[in-house]
């Protein structure tokens, strides 16, 4: 009994402290990188492609609608259109549906989009709205999301600046980070995780994960690395490295 804990207490030990080894070397590599924290601007396109802004949500009654009309405030000097992907089975489908109704006759490209089922889940309902459209790009927004009017001014740049880059990835901000204790603490790790570990990844060239969420892709990097899948509970990792493994930043 004595040697099966004395394991245990080394391993636990042992992945602290390479824990701990990988935290100084990211700080270090933060620490080399601070001073050009900033990109340079890309140029304008020359042609905005067409984008699609993906709203996947789930029973999400708090914050369909916040979600719902923030997406159709954004700005994009190319063709737009939007796509709530609803799955819900409660309530939220009758007010994403009046709210879609109320943008659609103030001229906004946007569609209430019903599979009937939940296969697939998140990853289900992105390939499907993916299957109603020919947009080139693709915005991806969680529901308790509330994207500034400029996101796609700002991200789409950067992200036809390349070739081959593949998908930009936003840093997150917070609505009700000093709300409590627990979201204060969800908000300083999250905030460590794209202040540093991100940005350390994109300035080291390592492999960078779409967190999911306030990101925009191309559709031919979806495409080249075999599109959504639903056989993993991260699909967007997931997608990431597929798509890394591909060629694409």
């Amino acid at each position: 009994m004595e040697k099966v804990v004395l394991a245990t207490y080394l391993i636990a030990l042992t992945f602290l402290v390479l824990l701990s080894l990988r935290a100084f070397w990211l700080l270090w590599l933060f620490r080399k990188h601070r001073k050009a924290w900033a990109l340079p601007r890309p140029p304008e396109p020359a042609r905005w492609p067409k984008l699609c802004v993906q709203l996947p949500m789930y029973n999400e009654l708090a914050v369909a609608e916040r979600a719902v009309r923030a997406a159709a405030r954004l700005k994009y000097p190319g063709e737009l259109e939007i796509q709530v992907l609803d799955d819900s089975d409660d309530e939220t489908v009758g007010v994403v549906r009046r709210v879609v109704e109320e943008l659609r006759a103030q001229g906004v490209k946007i569609y209430h989009v019903r599979r009937g089922s939940r296969e697939g889940y998140k990853a289900g309902a992105l390939a499907h709205g993916m299957n109603l459209t020919d947009a080139e790009l693709f915005a991806v927004f969680d529901a308790d999301f509330v994207p500034p009017e400029d996101f796609l001014l700002r991200t789409v740049p950067y992200l036809l600046a390349e070739p081959m880059r593949g998908a930009v990835q936003a840093r997150w901000g917070w609505l009700n980070d000093w709300e409590s204790p627990f979201t204060a603490l969800q908000a300083v790790m999250l905030d460590g995780h794209f202040i540093v570990e991100q940005f350390v990844r994109s300035r080291e060239g390592l492999f960078l994960i779409f967190n999911g969420t306030a990101g925009v892709w191309k559709r031919r990097a979806i495409e080249d690395a075999g599109g959504w899948e639903h056989d993993t509970l991260t699909e967007d990792a997931d997608l990431s490295y597929r798509a890394q493994m591909k060629g694409w930043e």
